[in-house]
């Protein structure tokens, strides 16, 4: 399918931030946006990249109402030499329609969700941004823009893909977080929509977050939906526990989502020297072997923050530290390694990384 660029007039363009340590994560937006529309009996048609600016959607369309929606998120960096990289975006792609396929939404054809991504993405080139720790972030998404009430998949749907330069996920950059293991409310359960990536697994994890954040913890992490009693994920990240040299995660188990990172760590952790497995991890059981000192190292992985540490674990009335508010060496020599091939300044020796012309 052939993607026609529409004109970007000068009063739609954008002046960029000039501090990029003053970026932050998610606040800025560039100057075009990829859209392309699915339609029932003509299937995708209408592939623009044009300029960015908000939809006008009908009232009654069918995401505001039963919450068709789904996303993903990559990342694009600037290479010392100029060019331009994406990490690993096919499985971004497949993951994208792994979701339409749970949510009932038409699967977008990988070729057309990497080539729109690449296009924009070339024609978007200046806003990425260089300093340390910045990259341009994706966020690919589709919804349902039917305008009809009634119970059922939507007959129209836009896929489109914005852009946002980006710096640190958190605010205090790669340094360790507190997580809370959240008690009472689940987040997903076995059936469910857990490892599809859509909005509403999301909005069922606010208040928990925004609980957590009063106590003075920076993320939530969910137990399993059944017995309340298997780690499985944080919102935002996929997590890892270091047993001395083996790092241990929970597997997927149809309520965990397949992150792009913890799938690149189980891969790229045993060449570093270090043994990886998946198995379920019972909190009490983790507790336990903290305070006995067989953990040695939390760390989480996601696309947002690549690797975030972790120095304090609570969980009821028990909270541990594990790092004494330092990086583990794990946890570090991953972080260095993956953002080292993403950025280009190590070798990707699996492949991982694709060029935008």
């Amino acid at each position: 399918m052939d993607i026609v660029v529409l004109p970007l007039p000068p009063e739609k363009m954008k002046t960029k931030t000039a501090d990029q340590s003053r970026l932050g994560f998610g606040k800025h937006f560039t100057d075009r946006m990829l859209l392309v529309e699915w339609k029932a009996g003509q299937g995708w048609c209408d592939a623009r990249i044009k300029p960015y600016e908000p939809f006008v959607l009908d009232p009654a369309c069918t995401v505001f109402h039963y919450a068709q929606e789904i996303f993903e998120g990559l990342k694009a960096y600037k290479w010392a030499d100029g060019r331009i990289a994406l990490f690993r975006p096919e499985m971004n792609a497949r993951r994208f329609n792994q979701s339409a396929e749970r949510i009932c939404m038409p699967e977008v054809p990988e070729e057309l969700f990497l080539k729109g991504i690449e296009q924009l993405v070339s024609l978007e080139r200046n806003w990425i941004p260089t300093a340390p720790g910045t990259s341009l972030y994706i966020r690919p998404t589709m919804i349902a823009v039917e305008p009809v009430l009634g119970v059922h998949p939507s007959n129209h749907y836009y896929f489109y893909v914005i852009l946002s330069p980006v710096g640190a996920y958190y605010a205090a950059g790669f340094n360790p977080v507190s997580i809370l293991v959240e008690d009472q409310y689940v987040r997903a359960a076995p059936g469910g929509t857990g490892e599809a990536k859509t909005g509403g697994n999301y909005a069922s994890s606010l208040k928990a977050g925004l609980e957590a954040k009063k106590k003075g913890y920076d993320q939530v992490l969910w137990l399993d939906g059944r017995e309340r009693r298997f780690i499985e994920e944080v919102g935002a990240m996929n997590m890892f526990f270091a047993y001395g040299d083996t790092i241990v995660t929970a597997p997927l188990n149809g309520s965990i989502l397949s992150g792009v990172t913890r799938d690149s760590v189980l891969k790229l952790a045993p060449t570093l020297g270090y043994r990886v497995e998946e198995r379920q991890i019972d909190v009490n059981e983790l507790f336990n072997d903290i305070r006995a000192g067989k953990v040695t190292e939390a760390f989480g992985s996601g696309t947002a923050a690549v690797i975030t540490p972790v120095d304090k674990l609570c969980y009821k009335d028990a909270c541990l530290q594990l790092t004494e508010g330092k990086v583990g060496r794990i946890t570090q020599k991953l972080y260095d390694t993956l953002t080292g091939v993403q950025t280009g300044k190590l070798k990707d020796e699996f492949g991982w990384i694709r060029f935008v012309e």
